[in-house]
């Protein structure tokens, strides 16, 4: 464990390795507004002229909710990414890119690992910059705090549950072995069985084992 979080910090305090020239921008709107995601690609395309940087392509998922697992357009912003189509990504605001803190702490060390800087315009988050690299360290740290906190609650909700003698786990299935052992008498298939008594076919088998084996019985 120790080693990997010292990998996790080399990862964050390496700067670019080159400067940046081209950048990918990044805008979001959620199915909750009627927001025009325009608004946040102006304020991204005058930054990156103040900066003169090249806008290699623009990514826009409108209508897309932030916390819904897949993005069409944040899939392919990753996606080239990964093939270094561009420096930098550039994005309005965290919060149109990560769809929650474990996202976005994977997100953008996945990006570190590739060389490709981010940019969060309206947080002034940069991490091409030294300053910007130790907040992320902070958000990492807090991404890790909430997964203790997650597991922590877990754990102190299966106690207090064993406490009050409650079973864990998937309730178990009642099944009537003289039953099933009938319908393989009849010929059924395992299949019609475990249908008729809804419960598996594996469940159905094991409930035969050590009864006298059925001849004639269908498969």
């Amino acid at each position: 464990m120790a080693r990997q979080e010292s990998n996790n910090n080399s990862i964050f305090s390496q700067g670019p390795d080159h400067p940046i020239i081209r950048v990918a921008l990044y805008a979001r709107v959620s199915t909750l507004n009627n927001q025009d995601p325009e608004m946040q690609l102006a304020e991204l395309r005058e930054y990156a002229g103040r900066r003169g940087w090249h806008i290699v392509e623009e990514f826009t998922d409108q209508g897309v909710s932030g916390c819904r697992e897949s993005r069409p357009a944040l899939n392919r912003l990753m996606s080239d990414a990964c093939r270094r189509k561009f420096d930098a990504i550039l994005v309005w605001k965290i919060d149109r890119f990560g769809r929650s803190l474990k996202h976005l702490v994977n997100a953008l060390a996945e990006l570190a690992a590739l060389g490709v800087a981010f940019i969060s315009l309206r947080d002034n988050l940069d991490l091409s910059t030294p300053s910007g690299r130790l907040m992320f360290q902070i958000i990492g740290a807090m991404a890790e705090f909430e997964r203790a906190l997650i597991q922590e609650r877990v754990r102190a909700g299966l106690r207090n549950a064993r406490a009050k003698g409650r079973r864990l786990g998937r309730p178990r299935v009642i099944v009537d072995a003289s039953r099933i052992a009938s319908l393989r008498a009849q010929g059924r298939s395992w299949s019609e069985i475990s249908t008729e008594l809804r419960i598996g076919k594996g469940t159905a088998q094991r409930a035969l084992v050590g009864l006298p084996k059925i001849v004639g019985a269908g498969s």
